[in-house]
C-alpha cells in the first residue's frame, strides 16, 4: 500500500544531487513540498496534505543524516594513500579470441621497464588498456590488427585506497563520485578492487579532482 512517506522517499531517492542537499540539510522543507505537490498527487492518485509532506521530508533527512555522518563518513575520513600518475593513455579495443594473447606479449615487453603505468580490465564486448603514454607504440605494434574503439591521450590516473569497511558500507563510491561531479569532474574510466580505485580524468581537470578527493579526509 502507497503511502505519503513512501512516495517522498521514492521520489527523492530518484533525485541523487537532491538527496545529498537533503542530507546536508541545506534545502527549506517547506518550499520543496510545495515544489513537488504535483508529482507527489499525481504518484499517490489523490489530494496530499502539505503538513504531511513536510514531515515526511523531516524524517528522510534525519536518516540520511544519520547515514551520512555515522557510516559513511567515517570510511571517509580513514582513505588512505593518494597516487597521481600523469601522461597515460587510454585504449579500448572490441573483445576477440587474439586479444588476450596481445596483452600477455604487451606486458612481457613492457615488465623489463621501469616505472611504467599498466592496468586494464575486460568487458563483455570491450577490452580496456591504459599504460603510460611512453609505451604507446608498444601497444599499437601488438594490436595492430585489433579494433581499436577509442584512444584518449593526455590522461591522468588518481588512486584511491579505501578502508576495508568500504566493502560494507553503501554509498561510499556514490558519494565520492558526486563530489567530483559537483566540480564538473569528467571520469574517463573507473577501475577498481575490493580496497582501492583508480579514476582517469583529463590531465588539465587532476589537480581539482585531487583536491576533491583529499579534502573529504577533512
Amino acid at each position: 500500500m502507497k503511502t505519503v512517506s513512501s512516495i517522498v522517499e521514492n521520489y527523492i531517492k530518484t533525485k541523487p544531487f537532491l538527496l545529498n542537499a537533503l542530507s546536508l540539510g541545506i534545502i527549506n522543507l517547506t518550499s520543496l513540498s510545495r515544489n513537488i505537490m504535483t508529482e507527489l498527487e499525481s504518484e499517490f492518485g489523490k489530494e496530499v496534505k502539505q503538513g504531511a509532506v513536510v514531515m515526511s521530508l523531516k524524517r528522510l533527512t534525519e536518516e540520511l543524516d544519520f547515514k551520512l555522518n555515522h557510516k559513511i563518513n567515517k570510511v571517509i575520513k580513514n582513505i588512505g594513500e593518494i597516487t597521481v600518475r600523469s601522461e597515460l593513455t587510454d585504449y579500448t579495443f572490441a573483445a576477440s579470441e587474439t586479444v588476450l594473447n596481445k596483452q600477455a606479449d604487451l606486458i612481457s615487453d613492457i615488465n623489463v621497464l621501469s616505472d611504467i603505468f599498466y592496468t586494464s580490465s575486460r568487458g563483455v564486448n570491450e577490452t580496456n588498456i591504459v599504460v603510460s603514454s611512453s609505451v604507446n607504440h608498444l601497444v599499437e605494434k601488438h594490436f595492430m590488427r585489433e579494433k581499436l574503439i577509442q584512444k584518449l591521450d593526455n590522461l591522468a590516473s588518481i588512486t584511491v585506497k579505501l578502508p576495508k569497511e568500504n566493502i560494507v558500507v553503501p554509498g561510499i563510491y556514490y558519494f565520492i563520485f558526486q563530489r567530483l561531479a559537483w566540480e564538473g569532474i569528467i571520469i574517463n574510466e573507473v577501475i577498481s578492487t575490493s580496497n582501492e580505485f583508480t579514476i582517469l580524468v583529463g590531465e588539465d581537470q587532476v589537480d581539482v579532482a585531487f583536491k576533491v578527493i583529499k579534502d573529504l579526509k577533512n
